[in-house]
């Protein structure tokens, strides 16, 4: 009996040295054109996971100096719960970092909402353009007026998520807290979020859009702000309790191509400004590993 259990030992070890050395970099780094034999889905010890819904199987490595390792290293310094997520744009895998894994939209959901309603009609590219570039409630919730009912808005909304390959998000169609917006109560988790970040611009009439994700005010430059060529939104605001969650999606450039990412920061201390600057930190963290992390295009 001895002899078998050492037996089996050995082979479980043998198993995990196989995976460590076939897995070299990120599981990310590889997820644009990678070759078949790299696409197995890593989970590492910063937490990461991989794409929710996938059957590949996971391992538990963290290779030191990796995006993983730094990121474990970075939120053991967090008071707070933190969020990464990361895919290549066009791509099918993601990874996933962190404690924090869904909550409210906030005013990220303004991306959807305002493509639908520039599709309905252009003649509220102004109020676009606000609600993008300024995060303005008063222009989102006329662009949300204008798609009719909050049911019809709702659908509208969802439909855009849809077509960014976010199959789970819905969209309340009615208030569901006085001091909040409608839409942006829409409960978005961030791998979902990433995975709309991901096929974002590959979506119709999505450009103007787009383009408008680069034009966000100074004021609200921080977390992918700090990129110079990123196309991004930030949504914030306080739960029942006041304390303030901060999130933030968006695209960035690597040296593979484009890539989606999505953060969020909760802080155990509610503020605002600490949850903006472990956004900061993060974006500072991801500044650091863009060589790993493979890049895409639309198809």
């Amino acid at each position: 009996m001895l002899h078998t259990m050492n037996n089996e030992r050995r082979r479980h070890v043998r198993v995990a040295l196989s995976a460590l050395l076939g897995v070299v970099v990120l599981a990310v780094a590889g997820c644009g054109t990678e070759p078949k034999s790299a696409r197995s889905s890593v989970t590492t010890t910063a937490p990461v996971a991989a794409d929710p819904g996938s059957d590949q199987g996971t391992f538990s490595i963290a290779l030191p100096g990796s995006l993983a390792a730094d990121f474990t290293e970075l939120q053991q310094g967090f008071r707070g719960s933190a969020g990464l997520a990361i895919m290549p744009v066009g791509g099918k895998k993601m990874v996933t970092f962190g404690n924090w894994s869904s909550g409210p939209a906030w005013s990220t959901i303004k991306v959807p909402l305002a493509i639908a309603a520039l599709r309905n009609s252009a003649a509220y590219s102004s109020y676009a353009s606000a609600a993008i570039t300024a995060s303005d409630n008063g222009a989102a919730d006329t662009l949300w007026a204008s798609l009719g009912s909050g049911a019809d808005a709702a659908q509208a909304v969802e439909g855009v998520l849809r077509e960014g390959g976010d199959s789970r998000t819905t969209v309340p169609a009615t208030r569901t807290r006085a001091d909040a917006s409608v839409y942006g109560q829409a409960e978005w988790t961030l791998a979902d979020q990433v995975r709309f970040a991901s096929q974002l611009p590959c979506i119709p009439q999505s450009e103007r859009v787009v383009g408008l994700m680069q034009q966000i005010i100074a004021s609200h430059h921080w977390g992918l702000g700090a990129f110079g060529s990123a196309e991004f939104k930030g949504g914030w605001g306080p739960d029942p309790a006041g304390k303030y969650l901060v999130r933030q999606f968006g695209l960035i450039d690597s040296p593979a191509g484009r890539i989606a990412i999505a953060i969020a920061a909760q802080p155990d201390s509610g503020s605002f400004s600490d949850g903006t600057a472990m956004l900061d930190k993060m974006a500072t963290l991801i500044s650091g590993h863009l060589s790993e992390l493979g890049g895409g295009h639309c198809p």
